[in-house]
């Protein structure tokens, strides 16, 4: 019997393509999930944890006295806002507002009418209270007041 070298040679091309057609066929690998290590997260204690809000404020009788004293000159109001309580660390008589385009200083007053002589700092977002003034008005630390603000 005579077979043909070039049927043998259709053959074998045949079969060997059809074997790159079933390795295509076949699902690609998954690949290796990348595995990163994950560090201890450190917990650091809250600032001025255990600590009451009289011991974290460290304004003078001098500096209490002046800021609950009567405003002196005249006064033009900037506006009214919610205040929430500042940093502990930031010392003295201040506020942070929107409201406020340069340092000066002026005072904040409650609905209640108490007041407090503070310095007036330029902030952005929400508007912050030290610490110091919040005591002076009598506010808990969690009280959300809104304030009128006067520049002096």
């Amino acid at each position: 019997m005579y077979v043909n070298p070039a049927l043998i040679a259709v053959l074998v091309a045949g079969s060997l393509s059809g074997c790159g057609l079933m390795d295509r066929l076949k699902p690609a690998p998954k690949p290796e999930p990348i595995v990163t290590p994950v560090e201890t997260a450190v917990v650091l204690p809250a600032l001025g944890a255990g600590q009451s809000a009289a011991v974290l404020d460290q304004t003078t009788a001098a500096e209490k006295a002046a800021a609950v004293a009567a405003p002196k000159g005249v006064e033009r109001s900037l506006g009214t806002v919610v205040v929430a309580l500042g940093s502990p660390a930031e010392q003295g008589f201040w506020i942070k507002s929107a409201l406020i385009a340069a340092p000066g200083k002026g005072r904040v007053q409650l609905t209640t009418g108490s007041s407090v002589n503070v310095d007036l700092l330029p902030g952005t977002g929400g508007a912050l209270l030290s610490l110091a003034a919040y005591r002076a008005l009598g506010l808990g630390l969690t009280d959300l007041p809104e304030v009128a603000i006067y520049v002096q």
